[in-house]
């Protein structure tokens, strides 16, 4: 009852397009004036005891440095790189878009954030050479959600903070994934042109070849700083987000000068409403996600899983099932803080490890993004695109399904995620 109550009027604002922090909040207000003489004084306290977290000042850092690197260049010169190494092969714009979005993805830690840099280059680009552009958006949608994956990742940091786990830890293991869902994007993405006839740019010369890397250099050493830090124990997660916004700013400002001091004002405001959408969900859902554990939804939820089957693999494929499915419909964040405490104390169960259960929930969650209907980077890419959402969601589901098989490979092969964290921390 209470279950269908708290689902029920959840899933009913977000079908009237109320946004999700504040459907979260609505639902949770509404649960306890109705059903419960619990006075409201209760959600103020759980919001801010959702957001009070060290861990989590490390979200609006690394989406500064995201915006600060894509002022001062550091796009385009991805995209550059990118280019001398695959543009010359069939469906060579195509392949750039991916290899760009992984190169991306080592910046900002947010698959919108790649989704619109990377996008509002190389969709243009791949328009002019002839690429449909439901097809150009709905490979950036896909792309863009490597974002989420590959370190430093912001959906693996609200895991790490919600559950205890390794953010160093989730974060090289998240790496592998990302290489293999960019590199299921680029076979598909060949297979595509080869039928259509997507032909490549020339074959660039060493000497394009070398101003290329010469350029991109600096900006590709940018995750190996932040990485090699966080696991050679020279700064914490936080720091080390607090260290990319300062090489971001040297990088742009000083090296490149095409930071300009009044772009400044304009990142900070983008940045500062960008945490603040993502910090107001984490607050309202962590009101959300109290009242569940208070009515014992979760275990109720668990027993459901466990009478199913006590088998981990049956057990992970529902998972996916489950966690597909939600990404499709909520956001990732907000997902991970509702979802994570309820079934990693099953998976620890079965004997599953909590650094591999972390990216397999970051991994289905973020593929969500790519589809219908609440999908971030999905709407991104088709508002570059100037292009028809329904012929964009069309396109996508090809994609999605190769996807899908990284999804299921990962799942059943488990060594794939876990053999650099084993190799670093012995796990």
């Amino acid at each position: 009852m209470v279950s269908g109550i708290l689902a029920g009027l959840l899933a009913l604002l977000l079908a009237v397009h109320v946004p999700v922090a504040v459907a979260f909040g609505l639902t949770s207000a509404a649960f306890l004036v109705l059903v419960t003489d619990i006075p409201l004084v209760l959600i103020p306290q759980q919001m801010f005891a959702g957001t009070d977290s060290t861990v989590l000042q490390a979200v609006p850092f690394f989406l500064l440095a995201g915006a600060l690197m894509d002022k001062g260049g550091i796009s385009r010169r991805l995209v550059t790189f990118a280019n001398v190494l695959v543009g010359w092969a069939t469906g060579g714009l195509a392949m750039v878009s991916v290899l760009a979005s992984m190169f991306f993805a080592g910046i900002s830690g947010s698959a919108a954030a790649d989704s619109a840099a990377v996008g509002s280059v190389m969709i243009p680009a791949m328009v002019k050479k002839g690429y449909a552009r439901s097809f150009a958006a709905a490979l950036i949608a896909c792309a863009g959600t490597i974002g989420t994956m590959i370190p430093p990742s912001i959906p693996m940091i609200i895991y790490g903070a919600t559950t205890g786990t390794s953010i160093g830890a989730l974060f090289i293991a998240g790496a592998v994934p990302g290489v293999l869902m960019g590199l299921a994007l680029m076979a598909h993405s060949y297979g595509v042109s080869r039928r259509r006839g997507y032909d490549g740019i020339p074959f660039p010369s060493g000497r394009e070849m070398w101003t290329a890397f010469r350029e991109a250099l600096l900006t590709l050493l940018m995750p190996i700083i932040i990485v090699g830090g966080i696991l050679g124990g020279v700064f914490t997660p936080t720091e080390a987000a607090a260290v990319a916004v300062f090489y971001s700013l040297a990088l742009g400002g000083l090296v490149y000068r095409e930071l300009k001091w009044g772009d400044v004002p304009g990142v900070l405001i983008s940045t500062g409403l960008g945490t603040g959408v993502v910090m107001f969900i984490i607050a309202t859902s962590t009101v959300y996600g109290w009242i569940l554990a208070r009515w014992n939804i979760p275990l109720q939820l668990a027993n459901a899983f466990i009478g199913a089957s006590d088998n981990p693999w049956v057990f992970l494929v529902m998972v996916n099932a489950l966690l597909l499915l939600a990404g499709t419909v909520m956001e990732t964040v907000p997902s991970i803080i509702i979802f994570a405490p309820v079934l990693l104390p099953l998976a620890k169960k079965l004997g599953i490890d909590p650094v591999f259960f972390g990216v397999i929930m970051v991994v289905n969650l973020s593929m969500g993004l790519a589809s219908p209907p609440s999908g971030a980077t999905l709407f991104v890419s088709t508002a570059i695109a100037e292009e028809r959402l329904d012929r964009v969601c069309r396109a996508v589901w090809p994609l999605f399904f190769s996807m899908v098989a990284i999804l299921l490979l990962i799942t059943f092969v488990p060594s794939l995620v876990m053999f650099l964290p084993r190799l670093v921390y012995g796990r």
